[in-house]
């Protein structure tokens, strides 16, 4: 790809920038000889607070900001707490909107959430489809919280002429995934679960559901060059998908994450735990359509990897090493 100054010439801050997503994010915008990337840090800035957001305006003085910083998990933990979700999400995005607009920024880049999509969305989804129901009901607090940052955006350009565009991506996957078992998505809990078997020397593992549902997966890197893409050359008011193009049953997940691990024993499945969506894959065209992107990295490639690196890094992983 062609390198040009887009990036060096301008202050971008990615907001969950030490996050996995954010990490291999910044890592791009290095590589695009970014000279000022501001990653505020929640030890620092709190950015549910409008004081710790307005004050990270004023001290990173961003031309644009990258909106990663969410408070996500899988099924369990979207259970367990519908309203912080609900809340975190939407004031941080919400405020980092307005406060971008009240400065004139160049342009904000909001990030949603697969799970924003109808539980039963046609597949592949297309971003036509976004309005046309709720939700699947364990993901819809988060969900929705983002989807509101989508109207934002679109009655801001609207009004006030302000660049802020909506990305879709599906569930990440890759090294450095946030492996605790309380906030962790499929893959890495997964992963976990058919380590941990291994060295207690169970002869089997439970997985929720029947394993019957699909899911798409993107390599958090091909995610990460998805929304620098997007960021460099998009600036359209209409939500893009960023994913693979592809989907996989939970049950072949398993299967194939067993095999990668070395777990040789008996996969039990209850069926008394949700199994959330019923099918998900994104239709990819808009995004290779508005910014040439499309997803490199097959998915057996970026699974070994994930498992790979787990199998390296497992014993210095602490239980609160989370996302970010």
């Amino acid at each position: 790809m062609m390198m040009n100054d887009f990036f060096a010439n301008r202050r971008i801050v990615v907001t969950g920038g030490a996050g996995f997503l954010g990490q291999y994010v910044t890592e791009g915008l290095r590589k695009r000889y970014c000279k000022y990337i501001g990653v505020p840090k929640i030890e620092d800035y709190d950015l549910v607070s409008l004081d710790d957001i307005v004050r990270m305006y004023e001290d990173m003085k961003p031309d644009i900001v990258i909106h990663l910083a969410a408070v996500v998990g899988g099924i369990g933990a979207n259970r367990e707490h519908p309203g912080e979700f609900f809340y975190k999400n939407l004031m941080m995005g919400v405020q980092l909107i307005e406060q971008a607009r009240i400065r004139n920024i160049e342009k904000l880049v909001a990030i949603g959430t697969i799970c924003a999509y109808p539980k039963f969305t046609p597949v592949p989804f297309k971003e036509e489809d976004l309005w046309n129901g709720y939700p699947e009901e364990t993901n819809a607090p988060y969900g929705l919280a983002k989807k509101m940052l989508l109207v934002q955006s679109q009655a801001y350009r609207q009004e006030y002429g302000f660049n802020s565009i909506f990305l879709l991506p599906v569930n990440l996957y890759g090294p450095g995934d946030n492996f605790d078992p309380a906030t962790s998505h499929v893959i890495p809990a997964l992963i976990k679960k058919c380590f941990d078997a291994i060295d207690s020397g169970a002869d089997y593992i439970d997985c929720w559901g029947r394993g019957v549902v699909s899911r798409e997966f993107i390599y958090v890197a091909d995610a990460a060059e998805g929304i620098l893409l997007a960021t460099e050359h998009y600036n359209g008011s209409e939500p893009v998908n960023i994913g693979a193009g592809f989907e996989i049953t939970i049950k072949e997940l398993v299967e194939k994450i067993a095999q990668l691990t070395g777990f040789a024993g008996e996969i039990r499945w209850d069926s008394s735990k949700p199994d959330g969506q019923p099918r998900r894959r994104l239709d990819v065209s808009k995004a290779k359509k508005h910014f040439g992107f499309e997803a490199k990295t097959s998915f057996g490639e970026g699974l070994k990897a994930t498992v790979d690196w787990y199998k390296a890094n497992r014993k210095q992983l602490t239980p609160s090493k989370t996302g970010g």
